[in-house]
């Protein structure tokens, strides 16, 4: 009981309430230019010390900033103080600030089974609807407030998983605050450049370091359970795919190809790995299974083809090849089955990016609807989305060096790794998109080849 309460960060509800749904509600459809304002108070201590309850408010406050969807109200500004997560707010006090919603919560230390918890729990008003809003726990109830509860020493996650609720009940999106980033930490000169796997939240804070730095790694990739990393590495000589087993802290090489293998990332189900191998200066793309270690060739062509990402139903691949004379972009289907081409005729592998310059890197939406890509045109780089079919395409960054573009798991933002001139140092960034939310995200070192994992369980 202890263990299942601790490892699976026990979600429970708060007393349910005969409210009707409120009206408040954040349109990102076509992205926000005007944030919407709402006021977070510090959360009341229970039992803990107010430093606690403070950290957990100024969390939510920044993962909901950070988004650019929403203008948190000044604590200067408060009129009300004497605030109470069971009692409605004089919802006069806050019209006069204009804050359109209002968060109340409250930290408590609970014991469970000798365990000491903390418990974080929360309200929302709609202000101007003067009425409690509503929230849907995991079993699609209607609930009028929610509580998470976790270790002392993971308060961090508590104030992310209130961030998601209140992000998710004000966007109808789901959540990305309580997840990970795992990246390249880099370190030393150009000609000495010490490259090391790194693992953070999506905020910055809890940076550990996989490996030592002795062997250059690249291209970090999550599984869909966060329990693993895939990842390139030159341990050995010779560049290979490694597995990271977070969990155990522990890497082993996938399979036992002959020749350099690189560009590996999950299938969505998590069984097998898509990578590449390259022969005699060709690289075609394999997918092997995890659980017997077998390997199946997917293409079949005397061009470079790599950087293979899944769909979400896991019927479609999309990969990088020079097949028509320079990087482009291609889907098949994972069976190599025949599909209908967007530029006419039918073909194993479809070419679906048409505008000028040279697209790498694809990675599928989690959503299913689009594909993020790096561009290279005119001397500069660019991070773009398009269709499946090869419409709608539109460029979110530009800049001396974009890169390596990865999802989050509402496939609302995409991260990316960026130098802003020759010789600088790489950095990652986030943007929405809408193209107009772009963020630097703080690391401990100079930072490359991004990844963001699913929701943390």
């Amino acid at each position: 009981m202890i263990t299942r309460l601790l490892a699976a960060l026990a979600t429970g509800l708060l007393a349910l309430t005969p409210l009707s749904h409120a009206d408040l509600e954040v349109n990102i459809s076509n992205g926000v230019l005007k944030p919407t304002p709402i006021a977070i108070p510090d959360f009341e201590a229970v039992g803990v010390d107010d430093d606690i309850a403070q950290t957990i408010s100024a969390i939510v406050r920044a993962d909901l900033e950070s988004t650019g969807l929403f203008l948190v109200t000044p604590k200067s500004a408060f009129i009300q103080t004497d605030l109470n997560i069971e009692v409605a707010p004089r919802f006069a006090d806050w019209k006069i600030i204009k804050s359109d919603a209002l968060v109340v919560g409250s930290v408590e230390q609970v014991e469970r089974d000798g365990v000491v918890l903390l418990r974080g729990s929360l309200r929302m008003w709609d202000i101007y609807g003067e009425e409690l809003m509503r929230f849907e726990d995991e079993a699609g109830r209607l609930v009028s407030g929610r509580r998470f509860l976790t270790r002392p020493e993971d308060l961090r996650r508590i104030a992310h998983k209130i961030s998601d609720a209140i992000y998710s009940r004000l966007t109808g999106e789901g959540g990305y605050f309580d997840t990970r980033i795992v990246y390249i930490a880099e370190t030393g000169s150009k000609l000495n450049r010490v490259k090391r796997l790194a693992i953070m939240d999506a905020d910055g804070a809890n940076v550990q370091y996989l490996t030592s730095g002795r062997f250059t790694v690249l291209t970090p990739r999550f599984s869909p359970e966060a329990q693993q990393i895939t990842y390139m590495s030159y341990e050995g000589g010779v560049p290979r795919v490694y597995l990271y087993d977070l969990q155990r802290g522990r890497q082993e090489v996938l399979g036992n190809f002959a020749n350099m293998t690189f560009a590996p990332r999950f299938s969505r189900d998590g069984r097998s790995v898509l990578l590449t191998q390259a022969i005699d200066g060709n690289s075609d793309i394999y997918v092997m299974d995890l659980q017997t270690r077998a390997s199946q060739q997917l293409t079949f062509h005397p061009s470079i083809d790599t950087s293979p990402s899944m769909s979400p139903d896991g019927k479609q691949i999309v990969f990088n090849s020079d097949r028509g004379g320079s990087p482009q972009l291609y889907i098949m289907n994972t069976d190599r089955s025949l599909r209908t081409c967007p530029s006419g005729g039918s073909a194993i592998a479809c070419r679906i990016s048409f505008g000028a310059g040279r697209y790498s890197t694809p990675v599928w939406s989690p959503r299913g609807d689009l594909i993020a890509f790096t561009k290279q045109s005119q001397g500069r780089f660019f991070i773009g989305v398009i269709g499946s079919d090869g419409s709608g395409e539109r460029v979110l960054t530009e800049s001396y060096l974009d890169e390596g573009p990865d999802w989050s798991p509402n496939g609302r933002v995409i991260t990316f790794f960026r130098e802003i001139s020759p010789g600088a140092a790489p950095s990652l960034w986030s943007v929405d998109l809408t193209g107009r939310n772009l963020r630097r995200i703080a690391t401990q070192t100079d930072a490359s080849d991004p990844a963001w994992s699913p929701l943390l369980q």
